[in-house]
Parts: structure tokens; sequence; C-alpha cells
């Protein structure tokens, strides 16, 4: 009798009014070997989408405290800048509770992820010098680490993207800050906000007022130093909001403000008027 109401209930979720089908990457491609298996990116494609054109391109890393989650996190919004122009990926890396990995290797697999689609942008028509990087809490996390640390680089090819888009990031890993506990013997090259460097990529930081995780003062002074350091920091305060709020209640509030960033920087076409 708990088997039926079990499926029951699983089937009424699936056909409620708020139940939602994700959208499917149009193809996967092997990025990364480790011993642990391989890696994968989750790739959509524009509509008018040619090989043989340069095009503007954005990788998601997903959230997840840098132990659980996966790609089909940001299946959504890749589909959004892929119907907007972009080439869109979402990122596997590994991770703490499937691969009994640490947040190191989630930030090696990062920038292995950003520096394949550079070293492959002729491949796969991406735009070498229009190549964004985005993700959520832990994947924002690993996405401004491709930015701003130094460690696990290789020279022959650049990590670093040219664009920051950030939902709530754990960006500060120093004392005080989320997962010190876990990489308190690399904090200091492990921490974005302890690494900003001269010129870094403008970003776009949105974040809740109510995130436990994050607090609005580590926003406000990321947003100071990324200033200092000759960088520009759009950050947006989303009221009342807890962590993840960038998928849930706000999703479209915060899809339409990367939209916006990314379209200003050239991008996305800008939007049809009404």
């Amino acid at each position: 009798m708990k088997k039926m109401i079990c499926i029951v209930a699983a089937l009424a979720a699936l056909n409620s009014p708020g139940a939602e089908k994700l959208p499917q990457p149009d193809q996967t491609v092997v990025y990364k070997t480790t011993p642990q298996g391989e890696l994968k990116l989750h790739f959509f494609f524009p509509p008018e989408y040619n090989k043989d054109k340069k095009t503007p391109s954005i990788v998601f890393f997903h959230g997840g405290g840098w132990q659980t989650g996966g790609p089909s996190q940001f299946y959504r919004q890749s589909r959004h800048f892929a119907d907007r122009g972009m080439i869109a990926v979402s990122a596997e890396y590994r991770l703490g509770k499937k691969h009994q990995t640490t947040p190191v290797e989630c930030v090696q697999d990062g920038k292995s992820a950003v520096r394949w689609l550079r070293a492959h942008s002729e491949e796969w028509g991406i735009d070498p010098d229009h190549l964004a990087a985005g993700g959520g809490s832990a994947g924002g996390h690993v996405a401004a680490a491709t930015a701003m640390l130094t460690e696990f680089d290789d020279p022959s090819v650049s990590c670093r993207p040219d664009a920051l888009v950030l939902f709530n990031p754990v960006i500060n890993n120093g004392p005080g800050g989320y997962g010190h506990g876990r990489v308190s013997n690399v904090w200091k090259d492990f921490s974005p906000l302890h690494n900003i460097r001269k010129n870094s990529p403008p970003a776009i930081f949105m974040l809740g007022t109510k995130d436990k995780l994050i607090p609005v003062s580590t926003g406000k002074k990321f947003k100071q130093l990324m200033e200092e350091s000759g960088s520009s920091c759009e950050l947006i305060l989303y009221e009342g909001q807890e962590h993840s709020f960038f998928n849930k209640a706000k999703f479209e509030e915060t899809l339409q403000a990367a939209d916006r960033f990314l379209t200003s920087l050239g991008y996305l076409p800008k939007p049809p008027q009404p």
C-alpha cells in the first residue's frame, strides 16, 4: 500500500500545474577523463547554429556544496541563452559523494571545462574572446575560481572566462566563510574573494538578503574589491530571498537580469521591443 501511495504521489507531482519538464541538451561531449570516470559537457545550441561562425558562449556549473547535484540544474537557463543566440553548456565535475573527491577537484575540473571549450573553440564555433562562466552556490564558486585562482592553470590555454554570471556564489572560503573547514589547508589559494586579480572579468552577483550561507556583507565586499581592482561588478540583492532562490521563486527575474548583463557586454542581441 505504501508503495502504491508513493507512486500516486509521484504521478500527481508530475502532472501538477507547477510541474515542468526540463529541456534536454542537444549534445553531450566528454571533456575530461579522470581516475573516477569521464566528465561531460552538455551543449545547448542556438536555432541558427553554425560551426563556421564564432558564437558567444557560456558554461554553467551546478550547485550542491561540492558534494551533490548535476548539470540539469542549469538546463533551463542554458536553453534560454541558446534560444537567444549563444552556445550554452552545463558542465559535469567531480563531486564528494559520487566520486569521493575534495573541493579542489571541483576547481580543477571547472578550469578544465573552460580550457577545453577555448581549446576546441574553432571546432565548435565558439568565440574564444566571448566565453562566459556562470554557476550557483558552490557552482558559482567554481565559475569564479576559473577567473580568480591561479592554481591548477595550464599556461598553454587560458581557463580565464571573459565574464561571470554568479547566482548566490560561495565566494568567501576564508575563516568564517562557507566550507572553510574542508579547505582550511588551501583556502588562501582557493577562496575567490581573496584572489581577485587586476582587471578580472566583469561580473553580475545575485544574492538573497536572507541567505544563511552567503551574507549580504560578502556580496558587498566582493563588489568593493572587484571595483578596487579595476573590474566591474553588478550586485543585485533580492529582498527576503533565501539560498538557491534563483531556481525557485526568482527564476525569471534572475534569468532576465543575467540576460541584460550579457546583452550589455555584447554576448546577446538586444531583445525585440514589444
